[in-house]
């Protein structure tokens, strides 16, 4: 082989190696699962009991509860509705309505606080006009005032139950639990293919993810909403900051380096509205990634220098960085048709069969994942198991939108921080295209395009050489590319998105 396509074999084999160090580390995240669910389990009934025996009511904790919103006119009313039925002394419980909108939201929110107020809630509403530091710098101006020892965060599109404090609190018992992360519920998951396609997603995350992580010993995070955060865990480890997209998470590593243990609840589920459009997605998606990649610059370091073990050290890597398998997987799809045109490739058997062993376990450790935290989280999961394959396809297929967010991230390319619109959209036949917040088309569409046709030539390619072991991930990436970009196409079409 000449040079050339020993550079073309090297970027081959890198990227397929990365996949499958992290396709490998979902099966290594599905044992920690089924080793300690069984405890987990106990543990958590345990400290229910523990505490509401143990602990008068006079005695419990004071809870802030914090909404940080930004142009939520479709969502706020039911969020503070909510948020102030929850079943908590009234005498030990706060809420903060952290305002930094533009529009008619304020006008909402405000007639929504007096009337709470007038039904005997502590509440508050605070508006910025600045929005300095985005949501890390609204909720920082709200702990400032914050009464609680506690507090606890919802963004808009949430919908706690009345019993989460009491469900959750308890925790806090032990004077080194920092945060205490629920699992997020979904209140619209049957909107439409792509709504059924994240709730799997999210189940994956929660479900499993998070869990193993938390009952592993392992480094875990805070997802930015349905959690409580010990006010005293905050300020040690340096208060909310806005040098990353991902304030929550950053926090979180931030914390556990200082010694704080953060804890999930499986059994405590906080639903929450979807987004609906791809172009949402898209941008939430874009936010996760870019900031995941700016919290391990941040934090990696630090890490590496801390007294813990290497086990928990590899594994916070490889959480942190996650969001590197997108740039991976554009490499094996660019790389592909060159790979067609070296002697390598066509020297023995053996290689295109080790490739496709390699991307079998890249691709189906996620697959696993998701389809395993179906199986424990619903009793129709058979049913719901249908539609893994849109999942396979939205993932590879926001491999170009993610890409972009890990590149801005690694080459310090500023972007603004975009919220997720919300639309209070819960069932069937209702309708998003004539509100306010559309997120248009963008740029990035065009090479969704592009390397879906690209894929597609590379998939036809393969099957004339008779190289049929590959041929169905190149199927994959064909599929998931055009799915995106007509799906991005098809929601499109909107009013320009509010900033």
């Amino acid at each position: 082989m000449d040079l050339v396509q020993y550079i073309w074999l090297g970027i081959y084999v890198f990227a397929l190696t990365a996949l499958l160090t992290y396709g490998l580390n979902c099966w290594f995240l599905l044992l920690m699962y089924r080793l300690n669910c069984p405890k987990a389990a106990r543990k958590h009934q345990h400290i229910k009991d523990a505490f509401y025996r143990n602990i008068a009511p006079e005695n419990w904790p004071r809870v802030t509860i914090q909404l940080p919103i930004y142009n939520e006119r479709y969502v706020v009313e039911r969020l503070i509705e909510s948020v102030c039925r929850i079943d908590w002394p009234r005498h030990l419980l706060e809420v903060q309505v952290l305002d930094d909108s533009t529009d008619d939201t304020q006008k909402i929110a405000r007639a929504m606080v007096a009337e709470m107020k007038m039904a005997g809630i502590d509440i508050v509403y605070i508006h910025r006009t600045n929005r300095q530091g985005f949501k890390a710098g609204a909720l920082g101006e709200g702990l400032k005032i914050a009464k609680g020892s506690l507090v606890a965060v919802f963004d808009a599109d949430f919908i706690p139950a009345a019993d989460f404090l009491k469900a959750s609190v308890p925790y806090f018992q032990e004077p080194q639990i920092g945060m205490l992360q629920t699992r997020w519920g979904h209140i619209n998951s049957d909107y439409s293919l792509l709504t059924r396609a994240q709730s799997i997603g999210i189940d994956g995350h929660f479900g499993v993810e998070q869990a193993s992580r938390a009952w592993g010993g392992l480094f875990m995070n805070f997802n930015g909403t349905g959690g409580i955060w010990r006010k005293k865990a905050i300020q040690e480890a340096g208060g909310w900051q806005a040098d990353t997209l991902t304030e929550d998470l950053d926090l979180s590593y931030r914390a556990q380096l200082k010694g704080w243990k953060l804890m999930f609840a499986t059994q405590v589920v906080c639903p929450a509205e979807i987004p609906v459009t791809i172009n949402a997605f898209k941008s939430q998606q874009h936010r996760w990634a870019k900031g995941s990649i700016q919290t391990a610059k941040k934090n990696l370091g630090k890490l590496f220098r801390a007294d813990i073990s290497w086990l928990v050290k590899i594994q916070a890597f490889l959480h942190l960085t996650h969001y590197m398998v997108h740039p991976m997987m554009l490499l094996v799809v660019l790389t592909s048709i060159p790979m067609l045109y070296t002697q390598w490739f066509f020297d023995n058997l053996a290689y295109p069969v080790m490739i496709f062993t390699v991307l079998c376990l890249a691709t189906f450790g996620p697959s696993s994942l998701y389809l395993f935290s179906q199986r424990i989280l619903y009793r129709d999961w058979k049913t719901r198991i249908k539609y893994l394959p849109f999942l396979m396809c939205l993932g590879t297929g926001i491999a170009v939108n993610n890409t972009r967010a890990v590149l801005e991230a690694l080459f310090n390319i500023k972007s603004g921080f975009i919220r997720t619109p919300k639309y209070g959209i819960r069932q069937k036949g209702e309708n998003w295209q004539n509100k306010k917040y559309t997120i248009p088309l963008n740029a990035v569409s065009i090479l969704e395009l592009f390397l879906g046709f690209y894929s597609l030539t590379g998939l036809f390619m393969f099957l004339f050489f008779s190289k049929y072991l590959v041929s169905p991930f190149l199927l994959i990436y064909t599929s998931g590319f055009f799915y995106v970009f007509f799906l991005s196409v098809k929601h499109g079409f909107g009013k320009t998105a509010s900033r």
